[in-house]
């Protein structure tokens, strides 16, 4: 079966701060490129049948606390990627909470406004999933 969503951007008017702020919550480097003179930065994930993103620099469009909300996997990772958040200059908006079966979430504001959701699965989930 096919994922609902199989890529995705968040805007950023500052490509360098932003990545800064991610790498420093996710524990783990971004990959930059440059698509059609647009400068990114990509989220680590598996190649193949999956879901990737990435930070972006549009002029036609802009950070916003308004519209769609992304959750970022943090397996093993929420409550280091939550304790980083305020140090990195981003602001926790909903702390770690416990969703029943799919695990925890959380949603923070990034460096440059956008609302970002992270979600942890249980730790018996997590195991069996790997």
């Amino acid at each position: 079966m096919a994922h609902a969503i199989n890529w995705f951007e968040i805007p950023v008017r500052d490509l360098d701060r932003a990545v800064t702020f991610y790498e420093r919550i996710l524990g783990e480097k971004l990959r930059r490129e440059d698509f059609g003179g647009r400068p990114m930065a990509i989220f680590p994930y598996e190649e193949g049948p999956g879901v990737g993103g990435a930070l972006i620099i549009d002029p036609n469009r802009k950070p916003s606390a308004d519209g769609v909300l992304p959750y970022l996997n943090t397996t093993g990772r929420l409550d280091a990627a939550l304790a980083e958040v305020p140090k990195a200059r981003g602001e926790i908006i909903l702390p770690k909470t416990d969703i029943g079966g799919p695990g925890y979430i959380a949603v923070i504001r990034d460096t440059e406004g956008n609302l970002i959701g992270l979600h942890e699965p249980h730790a018996e989930m997590a195991t069996s999933a790997a």
